[in-house]
């Protein structure tokens, strides 16, 4: 075969992938093998390809990968999110600009845009991770509100409503007014902000007295029902059972009492708003106080809002203080640091506001999932310091709001029968729902146009929390054969971002519906950020574009940069030259392989010892990489098993092992040697697979050729076997040996074409076992064993071995001796710097142990240097 000059990247990866298809080795069906399966984090399905994508894909293909070549049935299922908030926005924004306004359209007519909008941007996340090589089961590919997922979540929702769990209540919610609907706590970020307090002056009603009450917020006066002081407040004790005045809208209201209230905060006494404050309502609720809701749902103020009607919340904060101030009403203004709480989706500032919202109860729910990580490990977190953020959000577990006031995602299937809160009853459908309303009622009269569904949806999360189950149909037939087998899955690849937000719930849900953890591994991989530390982002425009990093670096270059620095939980500092260190390596494996392929084969000439002795070496490094690669997957160091391959690959492949076979020029090599080198190289692409899929599918098949069945895609792991270690302790002590000699030709110009002899002076019995490598590499005409050290050499050290070059006629002995003498004077004096600080007993007194021992190993080395130098030196003169 004709092998290219260089590797084309980008055709290479299209003639791959598109053989992998059409090969089907993505797709898994139950068979007898043991499956191993990831489902993936289903991105939204208006996202597109970003860093953080390919990292964690990349990361998920990797697992893959390797299972297929270590005899598993591979599945890895992908799909997409519905994204309620972020994909409603996004239809709601697209129909604003064509002129059409969300709440002039029924239901139907919106969903009808929401699955155009789908239908059209759906598939490009998905699409662009096959350019990355993702090995998904593109058969198996699910969206959240497919038909059978939709389903799924509603038969979830009824069930969890039947037992009791799942109750309806009216509550202070988390209020996003951009999207226009309740967010759960967690979606809540909480960010410090600079504000201002306000010290506004409430008359007391019948008197020409003031009390003043500091607020951040002084347009919710309007939704003011009383005044709180603490009953043992002396300052206010006059004030007891008496009524203030709101100012600018003169409502009374009375002053009430409650050690709730703390003496020594602000001004010591509350303004109290139970519709727009979690506390207040506590307060409201107690003292059975009026409940004013004064926004709108998009947070502008209500007809209570009196003049200020229809104008957003914080415009109207300024002309509202300036009105106090002209009133008297406004006692002062300070600057004020407080933490406000934003959408986690739209960064809107949340309003606290009442509402009729879907809970589901965690208390019970939450406890399989705490002692599945925390006690009995059955699911691990890597790493393992996840485990303390675990602990904390599901050890203060609240109940879950789970409605949100949107039309895009699972419509909530409770179904009302009358104008009552509980007039309502919850089934999969309309039918079964009538059923009930007549069970419920004794009324058989009712029709199903009597009934009307609620019209919230259910959060996003609650459709993502049963993933690893509904992908399978383990809802809707925990019997079905795919399920049976796929589940529970192996390991989950995400960011811990949303350890809470989707994992801690798919081991809640998992358990619920199962008894079984969902997954066993967790793998939480890490920010990916500039190498300024900035978290990446299109605001900062220091995001590279990912398809952009392919095109220019190949997807195996890309993949490798992000990988070699991708160590589990810890950010990544990204920089391109990452993916330019990505595309050296796939070069140098080209390069490689192209020089055996280049070598002339011969049947006839005997195999060297120097080859047979390296072949013997490098099986024995193989094997103890392999059994490093091993536990570096066990522990999910992934980062940490690519560097062990690329130092194999880099390193003892091509800078030692095919320069010790490498035939001599023009000259052919030994079948033996050649038939050894290929399967070494073979073994080397079955390990480098899972991390450059492309490149060592594209050599695999230039090597020979191969059926379907043969592809490397599909091939087997090489099995790790026994190994002699002290094989290659002895070959580390020879690379010193060789790098002695390569030193010192450069340094005295000695040709590497001219043959030199070699003395070897071996002090501690060293292995002689590589002798025909240093003979071979270091071009040495006569290598010989000496019992004396040799004059009019020039020598070196490694370990208490000394080794000599006869110097005869080769260099210019003045000059030699001249260099050596500076370098001699140069150590010495370097060797009394430290022994001036080993002799000062202060310094010993105080430094860290490991400070003096390196202290004591440089005066070792120096001492050594000086002895081999002045040996070299007599043997000049």
């Amino acid at each position: 075969m004709t092998i290219p000059a260089q590797f084309d990247a980008k055709t290479i990866e299209n003639k791959w992938y598109d053989y992998w298809m059409k090969n089907n080795y993505f797709h898994s069906e139950p068979d007898h093998r043991t499956p191993y399966t990831i489902v993936i984090p289903p991105p939204n399905v208006t996202g597109v390809l970003h860093m953080g994508h390919m990292l964690n894909n990349t990361i998920q293909d990797v697992l893959i990968r390797r299972a297929r070549l270590k005899g598993f049935n591979a599945c890895w299922v992908p799909g997409t999110d519905h994204a309620s908030i972020a994909t409603e926005a996004k239809v709601v924004a697209k129909l604003k600009a064509e002129g059409i306004n969300k709440n002039d359209l029924t239901r139907e007519e919106f969903l009808a845009h929401a699955w155009e909008w789908t239908d059209k941007y759906g598939g490009v996340i998905l699409d662009q991770l096959k350019k990355l090589g993702a090995s998904c089961d593109w058969e198996r590919t699910k969206f959240t509100m497919d038909p059978d997922m939709s389903a799924s979540v509603i038969k979830s929702f009824v069930d969890l409503y039947n037992k009791g769990l799942i109750y309806r209540g009216y509550r202070m919610v988390n209020w996003d007014p951009e999207a226009k609907t309740t967010l759960s706590d967690e979606e809540v970020i909480y960010e410090e902000q600079q504000g201002k307090l306000f010290f506004l002056r409430y008359k007391i009603e019948g008197t020409e007295e003031f009390l003043t009450i500091a607020t951040t917020r002084p347009e919710t006066i309007f939704g003011d029902t009383a005044i709180c002081i603490n009953p043992n407040d002396e300052r206010f004790a006059h004030l007891k059972g008496k009524k203030a005045i709101v100012p600018i809208c003169g409502r009374v209201i009375p002053i009430i009492e409650d050690e709730y209230v703390d003496i020594e905060f602000g001004t010591g006494c509350l303004k109290v708003t139970p519709a727009h404050d979690m506390n207040d309502k506590t307060l409201g609720e107690k003292h059975n106080l009026e409940i004013i809701d004064i926004f709108n749902e998009d947070a502008t103020l209500n007809s209570f809002g009196l003049h200020y009607q229809g104008q957003d919340r914080f415009a109207v904060r300024e002309p509202i203080a300036i009105e106090l101030q002209t009133i008297g009403a406004l006692a002062k203004t300070e600057t004020h640091l407080n933490k406000v709480g934003t959408s986690e989706r739209t960064k809107a500032v949340i309003e606290p506001r009442l509402s009729d919202q879907w809970f589901l109860k965690m208390e019970e729910l939450v406890k399989p999932a705490i002692k599945s990580v925390l006690e009995d490990g059955d699911i691990k977190l890597h790493p393992a310091r996840f485990n303390n953020t675990y602990a904390h959000w599901l050890n203060n577990i609240r109940d879950w709001n789970i409605s949100r006031q949107l039309w895009w995602g699972q419509q909530i299937p409770a179904y009302f029968y009358g104008d009552g809160k509980e007039d309502f009853v919850v089934a999969e459908n309309i039918d079964d729902a009538l059923k009930l309303a007549r069970e419920k009622t004794l009324n058989l009269e009712l029709e199903t146009k009597d009934l009307k569904q609620d019209v919230d949806a259910l959060d996003t999360w609650f459709s993502s929390w049963l993933w690893p189950m509904s992908v399978f149909g383990g809802i809707m037939d925990p019997e079905s054969e795919d399920f049976k087998y796929y589940y529970p899955t192996n390991d989950l690849v995400t960011g811990p971002d949303i350890l809470f937000f989707w994992v801690a719930r798919m081991i809640i849900a998992g358990y619920e519906y199962t008894g079984q953890k969902p997954f066993t591994n967790v793998y939480l991989t890490g920010l990916v950020r500039d190498k300024q530390r900035r978290k990446m982002s299109k605001s900062l425009g220091n995001s590279p574009e990912p398809l952009e990093l392919i095109e220019k670096f190949g997807a195996d270059g890309v993949r490798v940069g992000l990988l070699l620095s991708a160590s589990a939980g810890n950010d990544i500092m990204f920089d391109e030259e990452l993916c330019n260190q990505g595309k050296a390596f796939t070069n140098k494996i080209w390069n490689a392989f192209k020089l055996i392929k280049g070598w002339e084969v011969s049947d006839t000439i005997e195999q060297p010892e120097s080859s047979k002795v390296a072949i013997e070496w490098y099986e024995a490094k193989l094997q103890q990489t392999l059994a490093e690669i091993e536990d570096n997957f066990e522990k999910y160091r992934i980062s940490d098993a690519l560097m062990a391959i690329y130092k194999l690959v880099w390193d003892d492949f091509c800078s030692w092992f095919l320069e010790m076979i490498k035939p001599a020029y023009q000259q052919p090599i030994d079948s033996i040697t050649f038939a050894k080198a290929i399967e070494m190289l073979e073994n080397n692409l079955k390990l480098l697979h899972p991390f450059m899929p492309f490149l060592t599918e594209e050599i695999w098949h230039l090597i020979a050729e191969r059926t379907a069945e043969e592809a490397l895609i599909v091939a087997t792991w090489p099995e790790l076997k026994s190994f002699d270690s002290q094989l290659i302790t002895n070959f580390e002590s020879t690379i010193e040996v060789i790098s002695g000699i390569r030193t010192i030709r450069k340094d005295k110009n000695i040709p590497f074409k001219d043959a030199i002899d070699f003395r070897v002076l071996n002090n501690e019995n060293a292995s002689t076992y590589f002798d025909s490598v240093v003979v071979k590499l270091g071009n040495i005409n006569d290598l010989e064993y000496v019992s004396d050290k040799v004059e009019g050499a020039l020598s070196f050290r490694v370990n208490s071995n000394e080794y000599f070059i006869p110097i005869t006629g080769k260099i210019d002995v003045a000059a030699e001796i001249a260099k050596l003498t500076e370098e001699l004077n140069y150590i010495k004096g370097f060797l009394k710097s430290v022994q001036v600080k080993l002799s000062n007993e202060k310094f010993v007194a105080n430094a860290k142990p490991e400070v003096i021992e390196n202290e004591r190993k440089k005066e070792a080395d120096a001492l050594s240097k000086i002895e081999t130098i002045e040996h070299s030196l007599a043997g000049l003169q």
